[in-house]
């Protein structure tokens, strides 16, 4: 599976994904990563997923960046897992039918950069 990676993650939208859906090689994910440079690529019960933590000043920021993000998931059709924190959001995404990655988890991840950049903190 060949992507063009001049192009903006932000600029995709998610593809519906389905069971028989390739999970991204470990050389794919590589080529990924560094376009979503504060994310990290973990594995948590045998499943890659992408995972980053954003900081915010209070309780409310916070609760105001997990509305936005679960917007896009409603936009986008692909929901991730959120933890919520005082001054802290922690943002997982991963394809829950594939039980891995897939492109549609780096552009979620890109977007919800986009969303936090946007944000006057």
């Amino acid at each position: 599976m060949v992507y063009k990676l001049s192009t903006e993650l932000t600029e995709f939208k998610c593809e519906a994904c389905k069971v028989d859906a390739p999970v991204l090689s470990n050389e794919e994910i590589s080529e990924f990563l560094p376009k979503i440079p504060s994310w990290a690529a973990i594995e948590d019960d045998g499943i890659k997923r992408l995972a980053c933590s954003f900081v915010f000043l209070n309780y409310k920021q916070a609760i105001n960046f997990t509305n936005l993000v679960a917007g896009l998931a409603e936009e986008e059709d692909h929901h991730p897992e959120i933890i919520l924190e005082w001054g802290k959001v922690t943002v997982s995404w991963w394809s829950h039918k594939i039980k891995g990655l897939h492109k549609n988890d780096f552009i979620c991840a890109a977007k919800s950069d986009e969303i936090y950049k946007s944000l006057e903190l």
